[in-house]
């Protein structure tokens, strides 16, 4: 948002930012009394707010949250994944800061501007109690939020950028400071939740007289969330010179396969991590739940998610465990064997080697490792996979690339997405291995390989206008030939594939390996087959985007049919149940 854009559009929002600011230093003097080292310290904030803010931007189309100071635990990762050039401007600029103003603090700090103890306990005080006050903003009868709108705040309830537009970045953050799960249903109780839990059970029950299979720990389930992975054919306005995914594109056409709507762009790994996990949808949450993984599984006692179902779960991420507090999250998830860079012994990582010219690990080395645990296991397990291959930066990394991207939509950054589509022609290869390596072992593999969000790199679209095929990544399921030669798993399922959302992986995985179902995916199976695929969505101020799985187009929830709002209706209370609520469900054995 340009300054004349604040200025003449929402000059009560511009002033109570620059008010707010003031009030920021203010307290960083009262507190430390130190007229340089205080504008140092205010300035080095300030840049730093401002870069991270605008990076998230670029990258993941959403401005800077509190959430994302978990990543300062991961300041090292998230250096790696800016250039050397940009990283060292920033380093350089923020020293020169700091050392003029601490020479001009020495020179002549012992003199000027000490504050006497009243003022500075009122300067401090003010600050408190600005900050304090965010803290209930999301309460409609709390001063903070009479102040905001009365100056000219509004929020779009799940559209972040359109929320920074209006209100600016700094604003942006500080009301989402405060996080409120759900909005509780007005009519959640535990006599509603009862009547659910006995609807489902009789849905379940029907479900299962055609399922063969009830023993889940006989399966091998993998998860395998392939980083950035979407076909940049079906982006509009890009040509790339030659097809970097003909062994995915084999395998979607031969098995159950479709695309998956994603609720990011650029960004935003965890939250489909979390909903394919969990089988919850994101686009329920509140304006204030960003990041579940950050923000609520570790607050959650016993959270449901896939792996409950088994007894053996293993995580594979040849990355930090740090990154999106993954080792809390899949601790808390029940998952006790977490390999990742870090891990040592039995869960260190056997292969860690890059591509050539390569930055990170390659998915040929994690499908390795992937298959040393499968090997490892003589029943059946589960496996979460998180690649890193095609990770951003995309740089210059591999040789002999002959790959071209050209057409208005690639903006600026043809390089960048020649050499993405360089990338994923290796995932698209050692897919390919992997999956073959599988029709060798003797037991039942199924496979569920999706890409989480497009890369960041289109620039040249409007977003605005191509919102839906942004957001639609790859996805595919695979049993392997002793699952299905022993009736345990399934060549191709035709109806209701061809675009889901992340949540809808679990029912579409059991349908897959025709296991009997609990309640709770009994309900998902229903979700999956009857209703919409969903998302937040980033461009419309109503926050969530519906997708029609039959005719591909976007749908808004008033012409949804009565049965559809029903199903919506009751995902809506039991996510709310689990996740926020008293559990009545999880008390029923809905999960079980």
């Amino acid at each position: 948002m340009t300054f004349a854009t604040i200025f003449h559009t929402n000059y009560g929002m511009y002033f109570l930012t620059v008010l707010i600011m003031l009030l920021i230093y203010f307290g960083l003097y009262g507190i430390f009394n130190r007229f340089f080292f205080s504008t140092a310290l205010f300035y080095v904030l300030s840049i730093v707010f401002a870069v991270a803010n605008r990076l998230k931007i670029i990258y993941r189309a959403e401005p800077l949250l509190p959430s994302d100071l978990a990543f300062f635990n991961s300041s090292r990762g998230l250096l790696s994944m800016i250039s050397l050039k940009l990283t060292l401007e920033i380093i350089f600029g923020l020293l020169f800061i700091v050392v003029i103003c601490l020479f001009l603090q020495k020179k002549f700090g012992k003199t000027t501007l000490f504050i006497k103890w009243p003022i500075r306990f009122i300067m401090i005080l003010l600050f408190g109690t600005v900050l304090s006050g965010f803290y209930t903003v999301n309460n409609q009868n709390s001063l903070t939020k009479k102040i905001l709108t009365k100056e000219g705040y509004t929020s779009s309830s799940a559209n972040l950028m359109w929320d920074t537009n209006n209100n600016g970045p700094l604003i942006t953050f500080l009301t989402n400071i405060h996080l409120d799960v759900m909005e509780k249903p007005s009519n959640y109780n535990q006599e509603k939740i009862d009547s659910i839990v006995k609807k489902y059970q009789g849905v379940a029950t029907d479900i299962n007289e055609n399922r063969p299979n009830a023993d889940v720990n006989k399966q091998t389930v993998i998860f395998v969330l392939s980083e950035s992975l979407s076909d940049p054919s079906r982006v509009p306005n890009v040509k790339i010179n030659q097809d970097p995914l003909p062994n995915i594109r084999r395998i979607k056409s031969e098995n159950t396969s479709g695309l998956m709507l994603s609720s990011g762009y650029g960004g935003g790994t965890a939250n489909m991590e979390y909903m394919a996990l969990t089988g919850m949808a994101v686009n329920q949450f509140s304006n204030t739940l960003r990041t579940p993984f950050v923000q609520l599984v570790t607050k959650q006692v016993n959270p449901e998610n896939i792996s409950n179902q088994f007894e053996i779960s293993t995580a594979i991420h040849p990355y930090l465990g740090t990154f999106y507090n993954r080792t809390g999250v899949y601790e808390s998830f029940g998952i006790k064997n977490f390999k990742n860079l870090k891990t040592k012994g039995h869960s260190a990582l056997k292969y860690t080697a890059p591509l050539n010219g390569g930055q990170w690990v390659s998915d040929k080395s994690v499908y390795n490792d992937v298959l040393l645990q499968v090997e490892q296991g003589k029943h059946g397990q589960f496996i979460n996979v998180v690649t890193m291959q095609n990770h951003m930066p995309y740089n210059n990394y591999y040789p002999d690339n002959t790959f071209t991207a050209s057409g208005k939509g690639v903006g600026q950054n043809a390089s960048e997405v020649a050499n993405y589509a360089k990338g994923i022609s290796y995932t698209d290869a050692s897919t390919k291995d992997f999956l073959n390596a599988l029709d060798t072992i003797n037991k039942p593999i199924t496979v569920v390989l999706y890409g989480d969000h497009l890369p960041g790199i289109y620039s040249g679209n409007e977003s605005a206008v191509h919102e839906i095929p942004e957001h639609e990544t790859d996805y595919f399921i695979y049993s392997n030939k002793y699952a299905i030669d022993h009736n345990m798993g399934t060549k191709k399922i035709i109806s209701d594939t061809h675009i889901t959302d992340p949540n809808g992986f679990i029912p579409l995985v059991y349908q897959q390996m025709k296991q009997k179902v609990s309640p709770f995916y009994a309900l998902l199976t229903e979700i999956q087959k009857d209703t919409p695929a969903m998302a937040k969505s980033t461009i419309n101020t109503s926050g969530n985007l519906y997708i029609d799985k039959h005719t591909g187009k976007q749908i808004s929830y008033n012409k949804l049919s009565y049965h559809q709002r029903q199903l919506l209706e009751d995902y809506r209370l039991v996510q709310y149940d689990m996740t926020a609520g008293k559990n009545y469900s999880g008390k029923l054995g809905f999960t079980k």
